[in-house]
């Protein structure tokens, strides 16, 4: 009998120990949290004609044909400066440079950042000696027009500097590429939003210049592909964040490889009839 109720001691004391080391194991009868709903995820896409770039690309083209390094020079306002990114390298310029480095792995390529928040077109201008022709770029991407719209400027003014820029620019035998404002509920508002998008692509056009339409571009996501603002713009409704910098910087890098390796043609490659 004593030995019966060892034998039953041992027992319970082993279920005991068991229910013990269960939580251990993995084992534990507490519910467990659902894993968190992942996060909707969107494409970087854009119709093509919204990205393409009209007029070729010479210089940046010569120094791909032959294996040069390659300069960009980005001078804009706060959203070149990178505002709304998580971190420097989530620029738009700076992804502009990694994606540019993909498309084209053997070509040492720099894209300088030149963003200055806050700034119009005529502050941009004062500083092209020591932002722009310092640095000798082969090519200029100016982002241009969004702090006159924010501050209800007359757009007028702004077009003659933009063509005073340009001249200075192309007159340095550079390649130029526009970027017109961004489409954000706090530019949209403003009365002379759509006019000032109008503005620069006139210009654009009357002094054939490669436009990149960034406002075209943020409308299709939003209206087309129904993406909310806040799946790419930050939380103050105007600058970029993360994803639209890279996706906008992907997207320019396309079109500028595009515009660069484009065949020309010339006047012997006309067939004869």
């Amino acid at each position: 009998m004593k030995s019966v109720r060892i034998s039953a001691q041992l027992a319970a004391t082993a279920a005991l120990v068991a229910a013990a080391m269960a939580p251990a194991f993995g084992q534990s009868t507490e519910p467990q949290a659902a894993p968190p709903a992942a996060q909707p995820q969107y494409s970087c896409t854009s119709p093509a004609e919204l990205t393409r770039i009209d007029n070729a690309l010479p210089r940046v083209a010569r120094r791909i044909a032959a294996g040069q390094p390659l300069t960009i020079v980005a001078i804009g306002s706060s959203s070149t400066f990178g505002a709304g990114a998580s971190s420097p390298a989530m620029s738009y310029p700076s992804r502009l440079e990694v994606e540019l480095k993909a498309l084209f792995p053997r070509l040492p390529i720099k894209v300088i950042n030149r963003g200055v928040g806050g700034e119009v077109s005529r502050d941009m201008l004062d500083r092209f000696d020591r932002d722009v022709f310092d640095l000798k770029p082969d090519l200029v991407i100016w982002q241009v027009g969004s702090n006159s719209v924010l501050r209800e400027q007359p757009i007028r003014p702004a077009s003659a500097i933009v063509k005073q820029g340009l001249g200075r620019l192309k007159a340095a035998g550079l390649d130029v590429i526009l970027m017109n404002p961004q489409y954000a509920p706090k530019v949209i508002a403003k009365p002379n939003a759509d006019a000032m998008v109008d503005l620069i692509g006139d210009i654009a056009k009357d002094y054939k210049t490669d436009l990149f339409q960034r406002f075209a571009i943020m409308r299709y996501w939003r209206l087309t592909e129904d993406m909310p603002f806040s799946a790419f713009l930050s939380p103050d409704e105007l600058h970029l964040n993360d994803w639209s910098y890279g996706c906008l910087a992907k997207l320019l890098a396309g079109a500028i490889e595009e515009a660069a390796t484009r065949p020309t043609v010339t006047a012997g490659a006309i067939p004869r009839r």
